[in-house]
This record gives C-alpha cells, sequence and structure tokens, in this order.
C-alpha cells in the first residue's frame, strides 16, 4: 500500500543569485586538486569498492527498472535543432531477404541496422568537459583541451566504469501531493532535506542522487507527440540552495525527469544560464544526468517505502565525448 504524508508542505519560493553570490557558492564546493591534479573522476570517486558492496546488498527483491527513455524518432528533441531525435535506420531488414527468397530460405540469413543520433538527446549524462564557466572547466582545464577530435581531458569516456553504487530517489510531486511541479518551481535546500526526511532516507558519500519533478509524466498525459518545449523551455528542478544540502554530504551524481536538472529559467540569470551546472560539473565535479524516466521507480518506490536502491549507470565509452546516453537500470 501506498504510503502517505499527513502535512503536505508548499513548493518554496524561488530566489535569486549575483554572479557574486554564484562564484562564492562555485568555490566553496571546488574540488580541484583533491584527488589529484590529473583527476577526471571527480566526486565519483567517493564511490569506492566498499561502498558498492554497500549497494548490492540493497538488492533484496531482484525487480529491475529501466530509466530510460526510448531512442526513436518520436523523441523530445525540439524541431530545428542540432540535437535531433535518434534516427533508427534498416540496413538490412526482412524485405531483403524476401527480394532473394529463393536462396534466403535456406540456411542462415540476418538483418542488420544502424542509429544516428547526438549524444545528448535523450536519457544522458553530462560530462564535465560539457560546461565551460569564466573561461575553465573542471580541474582548471582550458578550452583548448576540446578540440575537434573531441575532449583531451574530462571526457565522459574516462568515467565509464565509475558510475555504479547506491541510488537513492527524491520523489517531489508525491511529496507535494501533486501529479507534477509547475515549470519554473524551484526545489529550495530546505525542500531536499524535508522530502528525504518525509520518505526515511538518508543522502550520503557516494550516493546518486534522483530528483523527480513529474515533468515527464505531464507530456505523457498530454501525449507523446506533444513533446513541445520539454526539452528547451521551462521546466521545474532544483533551486541553487539544494547544492548546500547535498554537495556537502559528498554525493557523486545527480539526474533529474527533466532535460536541464536544475529550474529553468535559472535563479542566476543573466549571470549564468545554468547556474548549478556551473556548481555541480565544472567546480564540484559532480555528474549530471538529464532526461532519466523515474516514474515506475518512484510508484515501486512509493509502494513499498524504500527510497534507495542499486543502480548502474555507466556512459558509453565514445572516445572524446562530452556527454553519453546510457540506460541506467535500478535494482531493488
Amino acid at each position: 500500500m501506498e504510503k502517505t504524508i499527513s502535512t503536505r508542505p508548499t513548493v518554496s519560493p524561488r530566489r535569486s543569485y549575483s554572479k557574486a553570490q554564484l562564484d562564492e557558492i562555485a568555490q566553496r564546493y571546488r574540488t580541484w586538486g583533491r584527488w589529484g591534479s590529473d583527476d577526471e573522476a571527480g566526486s565519483l570517486n567517493y564511490i569506492t569498492r566498499e561502498r558498492i558492496t554497500a549497494a548490492g546488498a540493497l538488492i533484496r527483491t531482484g525487480k529491475s527498472f529501466s530509466l530510460a527513455i526510448p531512442l526513436d524518432r518520436n523523441g523530445p528533441m525540439p524541431a530545428r535543432s542540432a540535437r535531433v531525435n535518434p534516427q533508427h535506420v534498416m540496413y538490412k531488414h526482412g524485405g531483403d531477404l524476401l527480394a532473394d527468397w529463393d536462396n534466403a530460405r535456406h540456411g542462415m540469413q540476418s538483418t542488420d541496422d544502424g542509429i544516428y543520433m547526438p549524444l545528448q538527446c535523450a536519457t544522458q549524462w553530462d560530462a564535465f568537459c560539457h560546461v565551460f564557466y569564466d573561461g575553465v572547466t573542471y580541474n582548471g582545464h582550458g578550452p583548448q583541451t576540446v578540440t575537434s577530435q573531441g575532449a583531451v581531458h574530462n571526457s565522459i569516456a574516462q568515467v565509464s566504469d565509475r558510475v555504479v553504487g547506491r541510488g537513492v530517489l527524491l520523489d517531489f510531486p508525491r511529496f507535494y501531493g501533486v501529479d507534477w511541479l509547475e515549470p519554473e518551481a524551484a526545489i529550495q535546500d530546505v525542500d531536499v532535506e524535508a522530502c528525504a526526511e518525509a520518505q526515511g532516507v538518508e543522502i550520503g558519500e557516494g550516493d546518486i542522487v534522483l530528483i523527480r519533478t513529474g515533468h515527464m509524466r505531464r507530456r505523457r498525459e498530454e501525449g507523446e507527440e506533444h513533446w513541445g518545449d520539454y526539452a528547451a523551455g521551462p521546466a521545474p528542478g532544483l533551486g541553487v540552495s539544494a547544492a548546500d544540502y547535498l554537495l556537502p554530504r559528498k554525493i557523486a551524481a545527480v539526474a533529474s525527469d527533466t532535460w536541464g536538472l536544475e529550474s529553468v529559467p535559472s535563479e542566476s540569470l543573466p549571470e549564468a544560464k545554468f547556474a548549478l551546472h556551473v556548481i555541480f560539473l565544472v567546480n564540484a565535479g559532480v555528474l549530471i544526468g538529464e532526461m532519466w524516466d523515474l516514474d515506475q521507480l518512484a510508484a515501486d518506490c512509493a509502494a513499498d517505502g524504500i527510497y534507495e536502491f542499486f543502480l548502474s549507470a555507466q556512459p558509453l565509452t565514445v572516445t572524446g565525448a562530452v556527454g553519453s546516453p546510457l540506460n541506467p537500470i535500478a535494482v531493488k
């Protein structure tokens, strides 16, 4: 039976930040050099073998959940965008076999296909080098480290075996007693703390934190052909102050069911288009995941009251890539 919360809180108001305030927060949580000047894993270093082993013990029922949206032409990418939806093409299909049926009906035959897709057009991780701020990215690397051939430093391929461990879901629509959060809603530090407490879950070192806003569910209920401005317009998400709750707890990564993780427009406009990208990616070395499908997992967590699980969320090993699609799997 789904657990209920007796007293429903209200959504916190948005805040605003100047460049000086944003810079102070970014500096406060900067981890450059903590694991050496050549480190490219950032806060994923908090995921130790011991923590992965402990996360494995969270598997109790064997139920697994894919947190990825389909890779097909009906994805959320807007028209006239360089980030087109995945284009799946068949190189060899059943019609080809039928066209040569006299030969094809004997012995082994095969079909073949391919896909074209930008690496950040569906469920994905942002690599650290996806974002630069004041001319640098994580660990102080400059723009010259991302060439026309790809990233020399901080490529997502550098952490292809590092993103596995304890996952924690924070389900804000259920916490607030709504179907979804409205665009531009900003989840503040006090909201993160209250939601975690209400769910009976503690966020700790090395955790991969998943933020559900219900934004993807809203688009589904409106009809998947109506993605609209899902991947380009206003969205609910984390407010800047959420960093003050999450980062002292030394999380490894954070992902959401929206296209940008944080509240859009950013609370730091016009100083920075995406303030939390500056704080998390550039300074704290925390991976950001976007467009994750969290609805089925959230329903199961609400049913059994358990919001922690084993999570495998490895990116593809695309050499030099500044982001990567993935199929994250949560196991309870």
